[in-house]
């Protein structure tokens, strides 16, 4: 059948962020104001990175982390709704997913400090037995309707393990904004599909292989209206013998994570809520890992590294093949 005049055409839009890029392809009115959805996309992914950057020095999450404890500071509503999440992952997932993991971060050379592990810094950093630190979720205390946080006890926040995530809502929330119902929106390993294509088949992606310097697909799959998101081992991490140390920690152990696990794939409604849980699963491991996703209801692939190959486990739409809107 040939094209019409109302006919919706694909777009491909893209952008620099976080070091790393954003894109969205979507299929779009032919009156879209193409260069408006563009500079509305950009500046939904920059006020997050402004917001939650602790590469910027004067972002909201720099002020929180250099405030006296006990100090009410007042933040955007986009950073306060991150932040209840995160508590909220981190409750639930008894630690495994923490965002006061930025003093780890910084002394293990992943963060904005430093490029390399400082053994100081990480002396200092896990000076505090875990069993006598306070838990996150009660060390950070939010007020939400007086757009506020304070601090009980010392912590140093970084929310790199949900932050994207919650940028790819934030450019879903603007292509519904201007009136565009099918799109695909990426940031790095976080997806999101907003409805489906325009021909009503959903959106082909990719679940990445965990190959140390080069991209491949492991396997492949369909999105609609579903985000994913992918946390691993094989892209920033420190080799240390035979060791591979992850670049994401484990604030329970002190240390950066080293299990088997390979990478973990996870499908959620809003991407912030599968980012946050694919880092959680990554670092409670194949084992605690496993049962956390059942008793949380998670749908979720891991690849575990396994003698000289990997490993899959899936559950829900990864555990049973079904097509769709799953991956």
């Amino acid at each position: 059948m040939p094209k019409t005049c109302s006919d919706p055409r694909r777009l491909a839009l893209h952008g620099p962020t976080m070091g790393t890029r954003w894109s969205v392809t979507c299929d779009a009115a032919p009156d879209t104001d193409v260069q408006a959805l563009q500079t509305a996309l950009a500046a939904a992914v920059q006020r997050v990175d402004v917001q939650m950057s602790p590469w910027l020095p004067g972002s909201d999450l720099n002020r929180l982390n250099h405030a006296p404890v006990g100090a009410w500071v007042t933040l955007p509503a986009e950073i306060l709704e991150v932040l209840v999440c995160a508590l909220d992952v981190c409750r639930l997932s008894a630690g495994a997913f923490d965002p006061a993991a930025g003093a780890l971060v910084d002394a293990w050379g992943f963060g904005a400090v430093r490029d390399a592990p400082d053994a100081e810094a990480i002396r200092t950093a896990t000076s505090a037995a875990p069993v006598a630190r306070t838990p996150t979720y009660e060390a950070l205390e939010l007020d939400s309707g007086m757009l506020r946080a304070r601090k009980h006890a010392p912590v140093h926040l970084d929310l790199c393990g949900i932050a994207k995530g919650y940028a790819v809502d934030r450019m879903a929330d603007v292509l519904r904004q201007n009136g565009v119902p099918h799109a695909l929106v990426a940031l790095d390993g976080e997806l999101r599909a907003v409805g489906g294509q325009a021909d009503g088949q959903p959106w082909a992606v990719a679940v990445e292989s965990p190959e140390t310097g080069r991209r491949a697909v492991h396997s492949g799959g369909a999105l609609q209206d579903l985000a994913v998101a992918t946390s691993g081992d094989y892209r920033h991490y420190l080799q240390v013998g035979d060791a591979r140390l992850a670049h994401t920690m484990d604030t329970r152990r002190g240390a950066p994570v080293r299990n088997e696990v390979a990478s973990v794939t996870v499908l959620a409604r809003q991407c912030m809520h599968a980012d946050a849980w694919a880092t959680a699963l990554l670092v409670a491991g194949p084992g605690e890992g496993l049962a956390l996703a059942q008793r949380m209801g998670l749908e979720a692939l891991w690849m575990l590294r396994r003698g000289n190959g990997l490993v899959t486990l899936g559950l829900g739409r990864f555990g049973s093949g079904a097509p769709a809107s799953g991956v």
